[in-house]
């Protein structure tokens, strides 16, 4: 796990870089878990967002252990709770989905918020209106420092209700290029064997860019 030295861009707060493989790490996981949830009682195009995303999560701690994975002592996949962006809020302004605790994370920096967040949105190939939402309530929330105002990185899980992930992917590319964010347009991931979507964004300053690592998950 990589976590860089010295005062970080969010002041008071340790700033948290996972390395690549700890990205894939979060992505498998993510992938095992709906290999488990897909099919279940609430798991269908008609479902409501927050029971896929409690079956989801239930499926990755399942995830874990049925498939012996050898990060599985490691990693935290805990309830969903409320947030604060700015370590000096006093009230929450936020909910996070699926908040992840990496045992080696908090072993190096003591760190007792989540180590990596993962935001999840139900999204449809030719739906306007949910690709804006995946954005707007989704991309934003991290762009903004809503979520992992620390982090370098963050992830996202679209439920594929209609069509395929590359015709969704399009769509949210389209919205962005609608409002003349091509920087923040999603592509297919550099990194060799990093599986998903990756996108890149701009912060702030002084805060750090934040790269956003999507799953595109079919109902």
């Amino acid at each position: 796990m990589r976590i860089p030295l010295g005062q970080s861009a969010a002041v008071g707060r340790t700033f948290i870089n996972l390395n690549p493989a700890i990205t894939r790490t979060i992505l498998r996981t993510v992938e095992a878990g709906w290999a488990l949830a897909k099919g279940g009682p609430a798991v269908h195009p008609a479902a409501d967002e927050v029971a896929m995303t409690e079956m989801l999560r239930d499926a990755m701690r399942k995830a874990l252990h049925v498939h012996n994975l050898p990060w599985r002592k490691t990693m935290i996949v805990a309830p969903g709770s409320e947030s604060r962006s700015q370590p000096g809020m006093t009230a929450p302004d936020g909910r996070t989905d699926i908040p992840l605790y990496l045992t080696r994370v908090y072993a190096r920096s003591g760190e007792h918020d989540p180590h990596a967040i993962i935001e999840c949105k139900r999204v449809a190939a030719g739906d306007a209106h949910l690709a804006r939402e995946y954005v707007v309530e989704g991309i934003d929330r991290f762009r903004t420092g809503k979520y992992s105002e620390n982090h370098a990185r963050g992830f996202m899980v679209g439920y594929v209700l209609s069509g395929t992930p590359n015709a969704v992917i399009n769509g949210i590319n389209s919205y962005l290029t609608g409002r003349r964010r091509l920087a923040d347009r999603l592509e297919l991931p550099k990194a060799a064997g990093m599986p998903g979507w990756v996108s890149q964004h701009a912060r702030a300053e002084p805060s750090n860019s934040v790269e956003l690592h999507h799953a595109m998950l079919v109902v």
